[in-house]
C-alpha cells in the first residue's frame, strides 16, 4: 500500500469516526481515507486525523490499549496532523478531567469550564452548539474561512496552552478559551468540523491541501 494520498483516521474506539471520514472523502476526491486502528497504517499514511469524544481518561487508556500511542506521537512530529475535540486535548501535558496525563506534545493544561463564570451568565456545561471562532492569525487551514465563522462544539473542558504562539483560534463561552492550536505540522480544533456545515468542510479541505 502506497502512503501517497492516504489519510489515516485513527480509530481507538472513541468517537463517530465514520462521519469524519465521509466529510474528508467529500472534500478530497481521490484521497484514500482509511479508518484504522493499525499503527502501521498510521505510520505509512501521508496525513493523520485524530478525532475523539468522551472522557479524556478513557481516550488515553484506549489509545494505549490499541497500541496507537506511539504511532500518534510520531505522526504529530512529522506529518500533516489534524486533531479534533479530544484529539486536540490529548496533545497537551495534563487534563483536569480524571487528573490524567496527555501526550505532552504541546505544553499546557486541559481545564474544566469554571462553574461560577458559566452559571452566572446562564450558560450550561457542557458547551454544546454553534459558536464563533476568532482566528489568531492567517494560517493555510483557515484559508477562505471568514474570521468569526461559527463551528459546532460539544465539550466540558478546554485547552490552556502555555505558549501563546500555539493559539490559532479562540472562542468565548462564559470565558474566552482556546478553540484551535497550530504548531509546525499540527493543526487541532476543539470543535467538530465534520458537523460544522460549509465552514467545517472548508477547513477539512484546507487540511487535505496543506503542505506544512
Amino acid at each position: 500500500m502506497s502512503a501517497k494520498g492516504v489519510v489515516a483516521v485513527v480509530d481507538y474506539g472513541m468517537g463517530n469516526l465514520r462521519s469524519v471520514a465521509k466529510a474528508i472523502e467529500h472534500v478530497a476526491a481521490g484521497a484514500r481515507v482509511l479508518v484504522t486502528s493499525d499503527p502501521a497504517v498510521v505510520a505509512a499514511a501521508e496525513r493523520v486525523v485524530v478525532p475523539g469524544q468522551g472522557a479524556m481518561p478513557d481516550c488515553m487508556r484506549e489509545l494505549a490499549a490499541c497500541g496507537l500511542r506511539e504511532a500518534v506521537i510520531r505522526a504529530a512530529t512529522k506529518k500533516p496532523f489534524l486533531g479534533i475535540c479530544i484529539g486536540l486535548q490529548m496533545l497537551f501535558e495534563h487534563s483536569e478531567e480524571g487528573d490524567v496525563a496527555g501526550l505532552g506534545i504541546l505544553t499546557g493544561q486541559v481545564r474544566r469550564f469554571p462553574a461560577a463564570e458559566t452559571i452566572a451568565k446562564g450558560l450550561k456545561v457542557p458547551h454544546m452548539g454553534w459558536n464563533q471562532v476568532d482566528q489568531a492569525e492567517a494560517h493555510p487551514v483557515w484559508a477562505n474561512i471568514p474570521d468569526g465563522s461559527r463551528f459546532y462544539f460539544v465539550h466540558s473542558y478546554y485547552v490552556e496552552p502555555s505558549e501563546p504562539s500555539a493559539i490559532a483560534g479562540s472562542t468565548v463561552y462564559g470565558i474566552p478559551f482556546t478553540s484551535a492550536v497550530a504548531r509546525a505540522n499540527i493543526f487541532a480544533v476543539q470543535f467538530h468540523p465534520e458537523k460544522s456545515a460549509q465552514a467545517g468542510l472548508q477547513l477539512l479541505g484546507n487540511f487535505m491541501r496543506w503542505q506544512p
